[in-house]
């Protein structure tokens, strides 16, 4: 609900600016549009257009098809149900997708034993445990417009922080056109709730990078109740060591309030909590 609500407020930006009551029929048209997941092939474009994910090879598939049905039988998940695909990426975890689509990143699929490869995968698959793909792919695509505004919103971030000069110019030019909008429609009686949806750029992106954090940690949780808690521990110190990442202590406040993804050290607590892992048992 909150990112389909952020969403909303962005799509009746865009219906503003077209003018009503023809933006009306924009913002009905985005609510209808949610019909096109029912199509076979939306997974598929998604996850190799939107994510940018790829098939597994057969020399792949045969290092991941051990780890993966034996992860599928503890989890007691039919073996059809989902489908592997590979993300080019050296971080530790893959972006959490919808659906039936459980990705798996390139450096945990080349870098890890077996059995760190199953608990690498066990925390792909809780993302999808305990819901309903079709539930997961409405949440996603009505969340397109929130992603997308929250990258915006980083990059001009990053923009302020990089060029303080450029930076102190667009917030007061924010700022300005903030005072200017509220003003008016305080002023022509149309109500308090428009200047509050202006606020959103200001609210929406962190409570809505918050809540992508959250939903890794709840990940971590589901794969340590399917008995992965210690051996994802050591996965996580694994990926550490190899890149020299402090667990997460060397970014801002700033930063870390933005970030899509919670450092690995409230990964390791969030996992410590859930299996009441003895710290004998991380190596």
């Amino acid at each position: 609900m909150p990112w389909f609500f952020w969403s909303l407020v962005l799509v009746v930006w865009v219906a503003g600016a077209i003018g009503f009551p023809w933006g009306w029929i924009v913002v009905a048209l985005w609510i209808l549009s949610g019909a096109l997941i029912f199509l076979p092939a939306t997974e598929d474009l998604l996850a190799r257009y939107l994510f940018r994910l790829r098939r597994p090879t057969l020399v792949e598939m045969q290092r991941l098809g051990p780890a993966w049905q034996q992860l599928l039988r503890r989890a007691s998940t039919p073996e059809g149900r989902f489908v592997l695909w590979i993300q080019d990426s050296d971080e530790v975890s893959a972006t959490a997708t919808p659906g039936h689509t459980v990705a798996v990143t390139r450096w945990a699929l080349y870098t890890l034993p077996p059995q760190h490869l199953e608990a690498a995968l066990a925390h792909e698959l809780s993302h999808h445990l305990g819901g309903r793909a079709w539930l997961s792919l409405i949440n996603f695509w009505y969340a397109i417009p929130a992603r997308g505004g929250l990258i915006v919103a980083r990059a001009v971030a990053r923009l302020m922080r990089r060029v303080p000069a450029l930076g102190c110019l667009i917030g007061g030019f924010l700022v300005l056109a903030y005072a200017g909008i509220a003003l008016v429609v305080i002023t022509f009686g149309h109500g308090y709730i428009w200047p509050l949806l202006f606020l959103t750029p200001f609210v929406a992106p962190p409570l809505l990078a918050w809540l992508n954090r959250w939903h890794v940690k709840e990940a971590d949780r589901k794969a340590a109740m399917l008995g992965y808690g210690a051996t994802l521990v050591q996965v996580l110190y694994g990926w550490q060591m190899q890149h020299q990442d402090s667990l997460g202590r060397e970014t801002s406040r700033r930063a870390q309030v933005m970030s899509n993804t919670p450092s690995l050290i409230d990964r390791v607590h969030t996992l410590e909590q859930a299996g009441g892992i003895p710290p004998q048992a991380w190596s």
